[in-house]
């Protein structure tokens, strides 16, 4: 896996990161690409489409490091991390290229279809790209493709990625990263920010000591059982948004992967309840059934009653960080296009909260988040 070589160190330290850049490119066989800016998302990630003479197109992804809080050493304690701040508590990646890099190449030795890097600069943060085309999952369902078979082949990843367990590092070439565990404190410190940003954003009062005692008491259990269960490999952003449609290829290869760089080791249900309870897009409550029944038939040795219930226990997790540290947060920073997802998201959380199971929870979000309080 290539280089760039000969950017200098000097540029990385100062205020001109377009000339690191142009010079990372040239350095690497780029220089002659056309850029064409892409979308971004809510991270500090930018991208760009690279044109070449040839017609080759190929992503140009950007993280700058600075721009992040430190990540999670392996070994640090639960206070070291809340000190080091929200992506060391939760085991985010921050961007890292290391971890894109590595996981990317862990993804196609298992036979997916996840983007072959030409080129890196792991400590500049930047990375040339395959570049697997623009068929996003929702971009082709929204266009009339039939959603069926995408969803079927998205399940058959996860199948794949759990036949086996996923080695403690992953290595390619001269970077390394740890595949960390989708830990009780990372489900937590994610969970837990519905507590301090929906408040804010939906213009109620804070919750007191009391119905914040009330929570954690609640979750504890469900946090174990979240971490004593993670085992498998976990994209964790593993969405509608986030996968491309690659007919061309055969299987489970078909699914193109992206954004999978904060992957740790986790839970079984986290992707399939993204994939299934997509905070963007409507999925039916009958796609989700046939999709789990999909799954649990090609992993017999699974519990079903428990894996289920798991499932609707963390997916009310899930349900609760986004609307809090993705939706409200961003929100409140000005970016209020994810006000759009927010009564989606309602519903999924109050869906699996009929569960007699989750009782304890929806009484809680009963008597301290009102209708009038619920996007």
């Amino acid at each position: 896996m290539a280089r760039g070589k000969g950017v200098s160190l000097d540029l990385a330290k100062g205020s001109d990161r377009e000339a690191l850049k142009r010079a990372f490119l040239e350095s690497a066989g780029f220089g002659a690409a056309e850029r064409i800016a892409m979308g971004g998302d809510a991270s500090t990630r930018l991208y760009e489409r690279l044109r070449m003479p040839s017609g080759q197109s190929f992503i140009f992804m950007d993280q700058p490091p600075a721009l992040e809080s430190a990540v999670c050493p392996p070994g640090a304690t639960e206070a070291e991390r809340m000190a080091l701040g929200y992506n060391a508590a939760s085991r985010l990646a921050a961007g890292s290229v290391a971890a894109f890099v590595t996981i990317a190449a862990y993804l196609r030795s298992l036979g997916l279809s996840a983007p072959q890097v030409p080129a890196h600069d792991i400590d500049q943060g930047l990375a040339v790209l395959e570049d697997l085309g623009d068929g996003l999952y929702a971009t082709l369902i929204a266009e009339g493709l039939g959603e069926r078979p995408l969803y079927e082949a998205a399940v058959d990843v996860q199948v794949a990625l759990h036949a086996q367990p996923p080695p403690d590092v992953l290595r390619e070439g001269d970077a390394a990263w740890p595949l960390l565990t989708y830990d009780a404190l990372a489900l937590k410190v994610g969970t837990d920010t519905f507590l301090e940003w929906w408040p804010q954003f939906a213009g109620m009062p804070a919750f007191g000591a009391e119905a914040a005692a009330e929570w954690e008491a609640l979750w504890t259990p469900i946090f174990a059982r979240g971490a004593a269960g993670a085992s498998v490999f976990t994209h964790r952003d593993y969405h509608a948004q986030n996968l491309l449609w690659l007919p061309q290829r055969a299987g489970a290869a078909r699914v193109g992967l992206l954004d999978f760089q904060d992957a740790l080791r986790g839970h079984p249900a986290w992707d399939l309840l993204h994939l299934l309870q997509d905070a963007r897009r409507d999925v039916s409550p009958e796609l989700e059934a046939a999709m789990l029944d999909r799954y649990l038939a090609a992993r017999p040795g699974l519990d079903r009653a428990s894996f289920l219930a798991e499932y609707r226990e963390l997916a009310v997790s899930n349900a609760a960080r986004i609307l809090g540290r993705v939706f409200a947060r961003q929100a409140l920073l000005g970016r209020t296009q994810y006000k759009a997802f927010m009564p989606r998201t309602w519903r999924y959380l109050e869906r699996n909260l009929t569960d007699p199971a989750l009782a304890g929870l929806k009484v809680w979000f009963d008597r301290h988040v009102p209708a009038e309080f619920r996007a």
